[in-house]
């Protein structure tokens, strides 16, 4: 797929060559060079939202929950080809891609609910019985940052909610994985009006220059913590709210009565969805030292068991890494764990297929960090107390997994794991509810996620009533 660039409402070929290459996961091979947008296509586009802001925000609610729902039909036959364009982009086996295909229809969808379920706006009563409303108003032109481990679920998720709060907004997707949100934006580019969602390409300078601009009043961004803390700063600089959203060192902690099979099986989940790039994989496997024997054989037989290869292939469990550079980069992080890898699966040799490892005996300061690759440390403990704060032995706080047979114990030592959700008894890509937020803590970020969560990230308050009344 040629890169190109929405503008005003117009296609431009992106033909600025970036730095480094574009690879198909699975062989290695190289497509051609990484492109990104001119930088007359990035004051264009800028322009155009700054001109956009007022008539998108003055349409009413229900006329932009009907256009979103327009999206979303749209993209209903869409979504097929998209998730095998994501697939081949990220090396992301097509069996785990398809479910994630529903979050590119289902975010239009359950934005324009929200407007239709008048989410926006509340009225409370003051003592003497007047009315005081509250609306929840667009900030102006948003910037939405995508990652390139799910881009298009991302990009549906973020742009969704900027659209219904009323933002006119500009997507760049990450320079390793840009054709799957091209996709979706050409899918619905029709459907709204010019300047209302455009698409941007390009790495670092891109995004900087997007950020930095007064006329980008939010910016919303997935992506690793180096990138966090230019967003943020350049951010802070402009006075602009930031959704960051930033990775985890996510621990697993097996309680002592967990049943061995269930944990293993959670083990794997964790470290090998998305091919263990996503920000809530695991990292850090906790586990009574009695148990780690018995453990560790178990996920040694599932890995063992994992089938790897071409993502295309509805077989496939495990694909490769997305780029030779990521390869190498996770490569070298596992040599800085030290102690002892143990891998079970075979992969194939050719591509950027790397065996999931799970490292016993690691240093303990590389092992507080994230690796973002199919790699964990492995950590026994002695007391519950122990196993806490080695879960919590770690600057990120996103995600944690506790798993055992007491329920009431096993949620005891959640509620104590510093995280912003921690699951019992679960390792699905899903969060516990669709309408509980998907918080960070630390390093992992800053703001919330969530259905309703980043809708209201997109808006900040406006209250009006009449008062009556005098300071004397």
């Amino acid at each position: 797929m040629t890169a190109r660039s929405l503008v005003d409402g117009g296609w431009k070929p992106a033909n600025r060559t970036l730095p480094g290459t574009l690879e198909d996961p699975a062989t290695g091979a190289v497509l051609g060079p990484r492109l990104g947008s001119s930088r007359e296509d990035v004051e264009t586009a800028l322009a155009a939202a700054d001109r956009a802001a007022g008539p998108w925000a003055a349409v009413p609610p229900a006329e932009r929950a009907d256009l979103l729902d327009a999206c979303a039909d749209a993209l209903e036959a869409a979504v097929a080809r998209i998730v095998a364009v994501e697939s081949a982009s990220t090396g992301v086996p097509i069996r785990q891609a398809t479910p994630l295909g529903f979050i590119v229809t289902g975010s239009f969808r359950l934005a324009a609910a929200q407007l239709r379920e008048g989410w926006l706006t509340r009225t409370v009563t003051r003592d003497d019985g007047r009315p005081v409303t509250v609306e929840l108003l667009p900030w102006g032109p948003a910037l939405c940052l995508v990652p390139w481990n799910a881009p298009a679920p991302m990009a549906a998720h973020k742009a969704a909610n900027a659209l219904a709060a009323g933002c006119p907004t500009i997507l760049k997707p990450s320079e390793y994985a840009p054709a799957g949100t091209q996709l979706l934006v050409e899918t619905i580019a029709d459907v709204l009006p010019p300047g209302v969602l455009q698409l941007l390409h390009g790495g670092a300078e891109v995004g900087g220059a997007l950020v930095g601009d007064p006329r980008v009043r939010a910016v919303s961004f997935t992506g690793g913590v180096p990138g966090g803390r230019a967003v943020a700063g350049l951010c802070a600089a402009g006075l602009k709210p930031a959704q960051l959203e930033l990775g985890g060192n996510n621990p697993l902690l097996v309680m002592p009565d967990a049943d061995v099979d269930a944990a293993a099986r959670a083990a794997v989940d964790l470290l090998t969805t998305l091919n263990g790039q996503w920000c809530r994989a695991l990292g850090r496997l906790i586990a009574p030292h009695d148990l780690l024997p018995s453990l560790l054989a178990a996920i040694g037989e599932r890995l063992a068991a994992l089938r790897a290869g071409d993502p295309a292939d509805p077989a496939t469990e495990f694909g490769p890494l997305i780029h030779s550079g990521h390869r190498a980069l996770v490569a070298a992080r596992l040599l800085d764990l030290g102690g002892k890898a143990h891998t079970f699966t075979d992969v194939p040799a050719g591509g950027n297929f790397f065996a999931p490892a799970l490292v016993t005996g690691a240093a303990e300061e590389p092992a507080r960090h994230e690796i973002f690759g199919p790699v964990a440390t492995v950590h026994g403990y002695g007391t519950v107390d122990e196993a806490v704060a080695l879960a919590n032995d770690t600057a990120y706080g996103l995600e944690g997994y506790v798993f055992g047979t007491d329920e009431e114990a096993a949620l005891a030592a959640a509620r104590r794991i510093r995280a912003g959700e921690v699951k019992v008894n679960g390792s699905s890509v899903m969060s516990l509810h669709l309408f509980t937020p998907r918080p960070a803590w630390g390093v992992s970020g800053l703001g919330e996620e969530g259905t309703a969560e980043t809708l209201r990230f997109f808006t900040n308050p406006r209250v009006t009533g009449v008062e009556n009344g005098f300071a004397l």
